[in-house]
């Protein structure tokens, strides 16, 4: 059995300036993911004696739908699934906050790539989030350093998982 991290993983700060550069596909996947894992409940493997250290499992605050789909960290965005679920668990009342919040209309259609569709919901799941809990988006916040945008926007950042 892997034992859950000895201490728990605070998420990166949301703010305006990250999910600005998740839309621009400026962070990797995995960062994107580390994003959500958190505030889904996930908990980061880190005790030497775990069985897959860096690893992320559902905890005790993982919504047992997801707990049983993924027991283990669902990659958001290279699978679609995961991305399914994300999508289908924002509530309806908060479907638009992309658009509301970031003035996100979205891709143009040589853009669109599920690679990009799917940080477009992760945006807005954590846009949600915010909203759920009932905080607002920081307008500022720090910042880790930027990627350059993939050359290869369906392939994505060097280690991104491969979409399928």
């Amino acid at each position: 059995m892997v034992s859950p991290a000895t201490s728990p993983f605070d998420p990166y700060p949301l703010s305006r300036p990250l999910l600005e550069a998740v839309l621009a596909d400026r962070l990797s996947d995995r960062f994107v993911c580390t994003l959500i894992w958190p505030r889904l409940g996930y908990l980061l493997q880190t005790a030497p004696a775990a069985e897959h250290p860096g690893a992320w499992i559902a905890g005790p605050a993982t919504p047992p739908e997801w707990a049983e789909a993924f027991p283990e960290e669902p990659e958001l965005i290279a699978t679609r699934p995961a991305s399914v679920r994300l999508t289908r668990s924002i509530p309806a009342e908060h479907k638009q906050l992309l658009k509301q919040q970031l003035g996100f209309a979205g891709y143009r259609i040589g853009e669109l790539y599920p690679r990009r569709t799917r940080r477009a919901t992760a945006v807005n799941w954590l846009l949600a989030h915010l909203a759920l809990r009932g905080e607002p988006l920081p307008e500022v916040g720090p910042l880790p350093p930027l990627l350059e945008p993939p050359a290869d926007p369906v392939k994505g950042h060097p280690g991104d998982p491969p979409v399928g």
